[in-house]
């Protein structure tokens, strides 16, 4: 089989106009970008307003592995399954960042035959939406830095700034730095940091912004740092917003794309889902749900990271419900959870599989907590057995659970038409209203505790020190009302990456906490879980290549 890059570019994409066209967008409502690739106008949802909601599904996981569960793969020949039984429906996706495309994790727009296209754009820089947020998180760096250079009207202790630098790219070297030597005029010496762009709250008050005027405001709400007297410092009073907006007005509009099979694609913002909340843009997920009868989306890594985010995080910002969840599994996964080495799976292992079910039972019970129906859906890999299919689909039925069998990778959409039909008879079984793992009002202390315990199975938290002063902070500032955002290691359950499966008699350790207050949640960082990644011995970016043509090689 060809590989991802060469599928994509002998794809036979339709003008981007068309796709417009097939949405009924007039001319006002989106602009292009190139020949295949539009910005929709951030006006749109107002003008949709009194249109109904479309359906919206949620794709999902069990906790990743490096075999791969292929959850973007199966998001995308879903849309396009979908359409192939005669449902309107659009894909809404994160946009891929550089960091992990140049890293080891590879991109985010689908593989085999169950791609966005350009996929060699999207992947790349796309309509430089992330540069933007790179662009507008450094100059709030250079305005604080000035502005403590200048005099420091605000009195902002040099030793308290929160505010990190960010780049799109995994480069371990900067996760600590020093700024401001060589003397006076070079400004204030400080530590400072970077993050991955797309771990800057920037990217998450992106998403979560119903509009401009939402995306100012919550810019405003940033808090940057603190004063000598531990008084919190936000973006309005240094009196910057302004400036930021102006730098994301562009950024904030969503991407308009289609996939190899031609179904719409909205794809806008990537925050990481095991650091920030791990979901595409809320306008991205509202005007599709506008435009269309039915939006396939997913949610980062795991149930236990992006599902949860986007239920107790997303779906409260944005005022709306998934009819559906699709919960992806992956036989060579599963026996990777049930302790299989992953040189190995390509063989035959009935134990490990069996051992691995209890991983995605705990993700079925976490949907099943948030009362929402959901569906297995069952990435096939050529190794895969007929036991081991057999002995899945079996599971599943004495669970009672509803399952598919997809080949979305080597069939595209006809390849997922039996979890489509399957999907759309879920969507209807929707009796009941959303329940959140955690209320708004519980203590930060009792929200946590309820996501490790119901979310991950854990038996109870521990608290750092710091991450005690820093819960006493947030409450004497008035914060304590946010949602939890978990920062978590996408490979287990636990906050230990080495405990695959489903470990029992663990407690997670927060080891500290920030106020995000322009995004609207407080982040909960546990174990040993990084803000800025590094690179493998062998990054991916090894295998790529332009050649004399111009034609991209190597990218996946």
């Amino acid at each position: 089989m060809k590989s991802d890059i060469e599928i994509a570019l002998n794809a036979e994409m339709k003008p981007i106009e068309e796709i417009a066209n097939m949405l009924a967008l007039t001319k006002e409502d989106w602009e292009p970008y190139g020949h295949y690739k539009a910005k929709l106008s951030d006006h749109l949802l107002e003008k949709l307003a009194t249109r109904p909601d479309g359906k919206i599904i949620l794709t999902t996981s069990i906790n990743p592995t490096p075999a791969g569960e292929g959850k973007s793969t199966i998001t995308v020949g879903l849309g396009q399954a979908m359409n192939r039984i005669h449902k309107n429906t659009i894909i809404a996706l994160r946009e891929p960042s550089l960091g992990p495309t140049m890293g080891i994790k590879g991109g985010a727009a689908g593989g085999g035959y169950s791609q966005v296209v350009p996929m060699e754009e999207i992947n790349l820089h796309f309509t430089g939406d992330i540069h933007a947020i790179t662009t507008a998180n450094n100059a709030l760096s250079a305005f604080i830095d000035n502005h403590i250079h200048q005099g420091n009207e605000l009195q902002i202790d040099p030793r308290r700034v929160e505010w990190k630098r960010v780049l799109d790219i995994n480069d371990r070297a900067l996760r600590q730095v020093v700024v401001g030597l060589g003397g006076p005029t070079k400004g204030m010496p400080r530590e400072d940091g970077f993050k991955i762009t797309v771990a800057s709250e920037i990217m998450a008050v992106l998403c979560l912004a119903n509009d401009l005027q939402d995306l100012k405001k919550r810019l405003a709400k940033m808090v940057i740092g603190y004063t000598y007297g531990k008084e919190p410092v936000n973006v309005e009073q240094l009196g910057f917003e302004g400036a930021l907006t102006l730098l994301l007005k562009d950024a904030i509009k969503p991407n308009l794309v289609q996939t190899l099979e031609n179904t719409p694609a909205i794809i806008h913002g990537g925050p990481f889902a095991n650091i920030a909340h791990g979901c595409n843009s809320l306008m991205a997920t509202k005007i599709a749900a506008k435009l269309g009868d039915y939006v396939v989306t997913e949610s980062g890594f795991g149930a236990d990271l992006g599902a949860e985010k986007f239920i107790n995080i997303k779906t409260r910002a944005g005022g709306f419900e998934p009819d559906a969840v699709v919960i992806v599994a992956t036989i060579r996964a599963l026996k990777m959870h049930g302790g299989m080495d992953k040189k190995q799976l390509e063989t035959e292992n009935l134990e490990a599989l069996a051992h691995g079910m209890d991983n995605l039972k705990k993700h079925m019970e976490t949907i099943k907590q948030f009362n929402l129906p959901f569906i297995i859906a069952i990435n096939k890999f050529p190794a895969d057995t007929q036991k081991e299919v057999d002995y899945l689909i079996n599971w599943c039925s004495k669970e009672q659970a509803e399952v598919s069998l997809v080949d979305v990778f080597t069939e595209g959409g006809q390849g997922g038409t039996d979890l489509a039909y399957k999907v759309v008879e879920l969507c209807e079984q929707k009796q009941s209203d959303l329940t959140y793992t955690y209320e708004l009002n519980d203590s930060i202390e009792t929200k946590i505790e309820k996501i490790a315990m119901k979310i991950y199975g854990a038996d109870g938290v521990e608290f750092s020190s710091k991450a005690k002063r820093q819960i006493k902070q947030i409450n004497e500032n008035g914060f304590s009302n946010l949602p939890i955002c978990m920062a978590k290691t996408q490979y287990s359950l636990s906050d230990d990456p080495g405990k695959p499966g489903r470990p029992s008699g663990f407690r997670i350790t927060v080891k500290e906490l920030h106020p995000s207050v322009g995004a609207g949640f407080i982040v909960a960082l546990t174990g040993d879980v990084m803000t800025m990644p590094g690179l493998p011995k062998k990054p991916a970016a090894l295998n790529m290549d332009v050649t004399e043509a111009g034609t991209i090689k190597g990218l996946f």
